[in-house]
């Protein structure tokens, strides 16, 4: 679509809404992008002109669902809310365009006061993009996802497997919640057991979520079993759908911010992320509680 002229047009297009919550036109193509995954998201602001603006709209990008998270919400809408997928996951999408807008308004008013950067760009023509063209702009995208990204992912799921088969003594255990993993998942439980996820398997399934989104539902089985649609309740499940939703990016992601912002950023998006999820969820598990699911 970039190669077309299209990505232009949708960029001047979008210009005058987004500089209501303080970006520019062109802040809506990592956005998009952000629908597919986080880390392309964040490497695509290089294009942006503004570091204001930038970082501005790195710090928004989380909050768009990747496609590392539809294996989460196909999962429990199917176990627990069988019907309603549809409905169930736009609101899950819509929520997160929601949240982005409105902590958008707070960056604009607090971190990066001012105003966007005038929107200046000459809008190409339509044309057919080129295979040759294409082909070597996929191929330097894949090629630098590999290079940055790839190799954190494979760096944590190497700490993860060791964490779930050892236990303090790195003795092999024959149970995981025997393992380091799910002694650490101990220490968060008090804090999510407000929200109604006071589990340690959903602890360690959050966990493995933070170096891969996909690993919630298989880990959840995993430490479960086959009882887990029997072992977690629907309201249980409609917080953890909004948890999973907002809470921290994957590794890969905060790493590429990292890269782009610096450590204190990156750190600074994993409290905020999980701080605003946490209240989410609260706030979904007491309308649950109120209206009884």
């Amino acid at each position: 679509m970039e190669d077309s002229g299209y990505i232009a047009r949708v960029a001047f297009v979008m210009d005058k809404l987004l500089r209501k919550i303080g970006l520019s036109g062109r802040s809506i193509v990592p956005l998009l992008i952000g629908f597919g995954c986080t880390v392309p998201a964040v490497m695509s602001t290089r294009t942006l002109p503004s570091e204001r603006d930038r970082k501005m709209t790195i710090l928004l990008t989380p909050f768009m669902s990747c496609t590392a998270k539809l294996p989460i919400y196909a999962f429990f809408v199917n176990a627990f809310f069988p019907g309603k997928g549809a409905l169930i996951m736009t609101g899950l999408y819509l929520l997160g365009i929601l949240m982005s807008i409105l902590v958008a308004y707070l960056y604009r008013n607090t971190l990066f006061k001012g105003e966007a950067v005038p929107f200046v760009m000459e809008l190409p023509d339509y044309r057919m993009p080129g295979a040759k063209n294409v082909g070597h702009l996929l191929w330097e995208k894949a090629k630098d996802f590999l290079q940055k990204a790839f190799s954190i992912i494979l760096i944590a799921t190497v700490i993860v497997w060791l964490l779930q088969s050892f236990d303090l003594h790195f003795n092999p255990v024959t149970d995981s919640k025997d393992s380091i993993l799910a002694m650490i998942s101990g220490l968060l439980v008090p804090i999510l057991r407000p929200i109604g996820l006071g589990d340690w398997r959903i602890c360690t399934s959050l966990i493995s979520g933070f170096m891969a989104k996909e690993s919630v539902v298989s880990t959840l089985e995993i430490l479960f079993g086959a009882n887990v649609k029997t072992a977690i309740s629907s309201l249980t499940a409609a917080s953890l759908l909004v948890f999973s939703l907002l809470y921290t990016p994957c590794v890969a992601a905060v790493a590429s911010i990292k890269r782009e912002l610096g450590t204190k950023w990156a750190a600074a998006v994993v409290v905020w992320q999980c701080t605003l999820a946490w209240v989410a969820a609260l706030v979904v598990h007491l309308i649950g509680i109120l209206i009884g699911i």
